[in-house]
């Protein structure tokens, strides 16, 4: 049976077709202006001329970026955050979203009033420092992966997902079989929970490899500061490094180069992200949908 559309219908669609491109068009033309912006002169770009394509050219800044040891120290570290991060994240995010999802668990409604409670209030930031530094966390790696290992957030979508797609009758099916708790969360509910794993790796690997707060507070050696300190150094600071600046006398000069590496540094800091998401984005849209709807 085929549905004649009506003019209003017709009407309807060509009004959201026309607000919805406005919108991507909103989104996407300031990451599109980014990279534009950053291979062109710069002269141009804040003068204003460079809108729609890029003019004059040059690749110096990406040259200048590239070259300098701390852009690739800052990757080196803010990497090994975001996996070791990214992988505690998970783990306890899934297992304990699994273990509130179990009907059988005593006490499961003391312990979410617990999680929940945790999102609201906070002990603040003198607390955390000073509970930090007693811990012996101030300027390690650790200080960038442990206070944050678990999101009561990720936890409450984590349960609701297992709620909503592991039936109580599978799981009973498996304890006839023998098979244990532990072996049926591994073999059985990790493999067909791939859409939440996704949303969870996603969610926590990008609230690690932007994280910059805590490196800002916590950590004071050069050495172990993240992607994202540097970038706002040369961001908001304008505190560029003597290697990005090299063989650039007159002032006018490192303030051209300054904006060009901007532009260019805001790239590469995004990279990862975007190359990241494609590959989840067909789990990461069930996932999200199916643990924070239903239940």
């Amino acid at each position: 049976m085929v549905i004649s559309r009506t003019a209003a219908d017709k009407w309807f669609d060509a009004c959201m077709y026309v607000i919805l491109s406005l919108l991507l068009l909103a989104v996407l033309y300031p990451l599109y202006f980014v990279v534009i912006a950053s291979i062109s002169n710069p002269d141009l770009v804040n003068v204003g001329d460079v809108a729609l394509f890029p003019k004059g050219i040059t690749l110096e800044g990406y040259r200048r970026i590239f070259g300098d040891a701390s852009i690739w120290l800052g990757y080196r570290n803010s990497l090994i955050y975001t996996v070791l991060g990214t992988c505690l994240n998970v783990i306890l995010t899934l297992t304990a979203g699994y273990a509130l999802s179990r009907s059988d668990l005593a006490g499961r409604g003391i312990f979410m009033l617990v999680i929940v409670f945790t999102m609201f209030f906070s002990g603040g930031l003198i607390p955390s420092y000073l509970l930090i530094k007693s811990l012996g966390m101030l300027n390690t790696i650790w200080v960038m992966i442990l206070p944050n290992a678990v999101s009561a957030y990720n936890i409450i979508i984590a349960r609701t997902f297992f709620q909503s797609t592991m039936p109580a009758e599978l799981l009973e099916a498996a304890k006839v079989d023998g098979c244990s708790n532990t072996r049926f969360f591994l073999q059985i509910v990790i493999p067909v929970s791939l859409p939440i794993v996704a949303v969870m790796v996603l969610f926590s690997a990008v609230g690690h490899w932007n994280s910059y707060f805590q490196a800002l507070i916590y950590l004071k050696e050069d050495s172990l500061q993240p992607l994202q300190i540097i970038l706002r150094k040369i961001l908001i600071s304008n505190e560029a490094s003597e290697n990005m600046v090299d063989g650039l006398v007159n002032q006018a000069d490192v303030v051209r180069m300054a904006e060009t590496m901007k532009y260019g540094v805001i790239i590469v800091s995004s990279l990862p992200v975007l190359v990241l998401y494609p590959f989840l984005q067909k789990y990461f849209i069930k996932g999200v949908m199916i643990g924070s709807l239903k239940g």
